[in-house]
C-alpha cells in the first residue's frame, strides 16, 4: 500500500452473542442464520482448505484460468479488492505480480490463515487482510485515493451473498470508472454433475442447482447456504453499474473438483477434454453450463 493511502477500515461486526439471540427467535433459517451457519463451515475447514479438499489437481486447473485471465484485465501495479479470499492463495499471487491486494472473507479462520501466508511470503507491504463478508461491503472505505483499479472473487464465495444486488451496488461504489471484475462463480447447469448423480440414483442431488432461492450443502457436517446462477441471471444483479465483457465455463468437459479421483484414473482424457474446453468454453451456448463460470464485468 503506498504511503498516500489510508488503511481500508471496516464497521466493528455485531457481537456473537447478540446474533445468536436472533437466531433462537427464528423457527426457519434466517440471512442471519445462514450467513453464521456459512461462516462456521468455512472456519471448521480452514486448517486444511489447502489440501485436497480446497486445491486439488482440478480446483488448480481452474485456479490458472482464472489468473490468466485475470492477469490480463488488471492493469499493472492495480489496487485489487478480493471478495472471499480464503487461505490468500490468489492474494499472493497477484501480490507477486506487483499488485496491492486487500483480501477480505467472512470467517475469520481463513482471514488468519491469508494473513499467515501473506507473512510467509514476505508480502506484509502488499496485502492488507480484513475479517468481512462480502455482505458487509458498506462497512469498507477505499481510502484516500477514493476507488479500488478491480475487485475478483474466486470458486464462488459471491454464491454466499444473501442479496447480489447489494453486493453489485458496493463495487460499484467501491470500483473506479472502467475497473474490472474478474468472478468465479459456481453454475446453475453442470452436466458432470447430473449424470454423475443420476447414476447412482440420487435424482434430489443431481437437480440440487435447480433451486431458485438459498440452498443448504454439507461440508464437514456444516452447512453452507448456496445460490446458483447462470451467467445471465448473475450479471442482471450487476447492469446497472456494469457492463458484461466476457464470460466462459470452467469445469464443463473436465469433471468437477469433488471427482478428482475419477480424473487421476483417467488423467490423459481429462486433459484431451481440458483443451477442448479450453477452445469451446466461451461459446454462447456451453458458456452457461459448468461447474462454475468465469465473468469478467467493466466499470461503467
Amino acid at each position: 500500500m503506498k504511503s498516500s493511502e489510508q488503511p481500508v477500515s471496516a464497521r466493528e461486526l455485531p457481537p456473537e452473542r447478540s446474533v445468536r439471540a436472533s437466531l433462537r427467535a427464528c423457527t426457519a433459517p434466517s440471512v442471519e442464520a445462514q450467513l453464521l451457519d456459512t461462516r462456521c463451515a468455512f472456519d471448521s475447514v480452514a486448517a486444511d482448505y489447502d489440501g485436497p479438499r480446497g486445491n486439488n489437481d482440478l480446483i488448480q486447473r481452474m485456479r490458472r484460468t482464472v489468473w490468466e485471465t485475470a492477469l490480463r484485465e488488471f492493469p499493472a501495479g492495480s489496487r485489487l479488492l478480493d471478495l472471499g479470499c480464503g487461505t490468500g492463495i490468489d492474494a499472493l499471487e497477484f501480490a507477486r505480480h506487483g499488485h496491492r491486494v486487500v483480501a477480505t472473507d467472512w470467517s475469520a479462520a481463513m482471514v488468519e490463515r491469508t494473513r499467515a501466508r501473506v507473512a510467509a511470503g514476505g508480502l506484509l507491504g502488499s496485502v492488507e487482510t480484513l475479517h468481512v463478508g462480502v455482505h458487509q461491503l458498506d462497512g469498507l472505505e477505499a481510502g484516500s485515493v477514493g476507488r479500488f483499479d478491480a475487485a475478483y472473487s474466486n470458486f464462488g464465495p459471491l454464491n454466499c451473498a444473501p442479496d447480489l444486488k447489494q453486493v453489485a451496488s458496493e463495487c460499484a461504489r467501491l470500483v473506479r470508472p472502467g475497473g474490472k471484475l474478474v468472478f468465479s462463480v459456481i453454475g446453475r447447469i453442470c452436466p458432470w454433475e447430473i449424470v454423475h448423480y443420476t447414476l447412482r440414483g440420487r435424482i434430489g442431488r443431481a437437480c440440487v442447482r435447480a433451486s431458485r432461492g438459498p440452498t443448504a450443502v454439507g461440508m464437514n457436517r456444516h452447512t453452507i447456504w448456496t445460490r446458483y446462477y447462470l451467467p445471465r441471471e448473475f450479471h442482471r444483479a450487476f447492469a446497472a453499474g456494469f457492463r458484461l465483457q466476457h464470460c466462459r465455463a470452467l469445469g464443463l468437459f473436465v469433471p468437477p473438483p469433488y471427482l478428482v479421483d475419477f480424473y487421476r484414473r483417467h488423467r490423459n482424457a481429462c486433459e484431451w477434454l481440458g483443451r477442448l474446453e479450453d477452445r469451446l468454453g466461451a461459446l454462447p451456448l456451453l458458456r452457461n453450463m459448468g461447474d462454475h463460470f468465469l465473468i469478467v464485468m467493466q466499470r461503467r
